[in-house]
């Protein structure tokens, strides 16, 4: 790992070779793998797996409950849920998230959890997906819906 920030919180993490995490960074409990590329002000919670090569820009939200395969683009603002049915008080339940290898996901959007965002898939800035997105597809809107192949 490549450490290029003064101001970080990193616990308890298993980071590849070739990562470069920048400032102000939340990383705690997750792997996280080689030549990464984690901006300033990401948060990766407790238990997240990112594969190698990926990309988490900043302001990014990931937590526990989220993978992501190899080459994934998290673009700045995007974030993840992960209890279908949050509350304040009581228990909660995480509900897992997969985006696979090569996927994209646009600044702003928010990924509701229980999804699988499909290999090469790109997600358009601002969407919310609310449901999976197939392999190569680019979906838009609230609620995301395909528009086109992307391939």
């Amino acid at each position: 790992m490549k450490l290029l920030a003064d101001f970080y919180s990193i616990k308890d993490c298993d980071i590849g070779e070739g990562t470069v995490v920048r400032d102000f960074v939340n990383l705690y409990g997750c792997k996280i793998g080689k030549d990464c590329k984690i901006a300033a002000f990401v948060e990766v919670q407790r238990g997240v797996v990112i594969g190698d090569r990926c990309k988490v820009e900043a302001y990014a939200f990931i937590p526990s409950g989220v993978t992501m395969d190899d080459e994934v683009f998290v673009g700045p603002h995007a974030v993840f849920t992960n209890d279908l049915h949050p509350h304040a008080v009581g228990d909660w339940e995480v509900t897992p998230t997969h985006v696979k290898k090569g996927a994209s996901i646009g600044a702003n959007a928010t990924i509701v959890c229980g999804v699988t965002i499909g290999e090469g898939a790109m997600v358009g800035a601002g969407a919310v997906v609310t449901k999976d997105v197939p392999d190569h597809t680019l979906v838009v809107g609230n609620p995301a819906r395909p528009v086109k192949s992307s391939r």
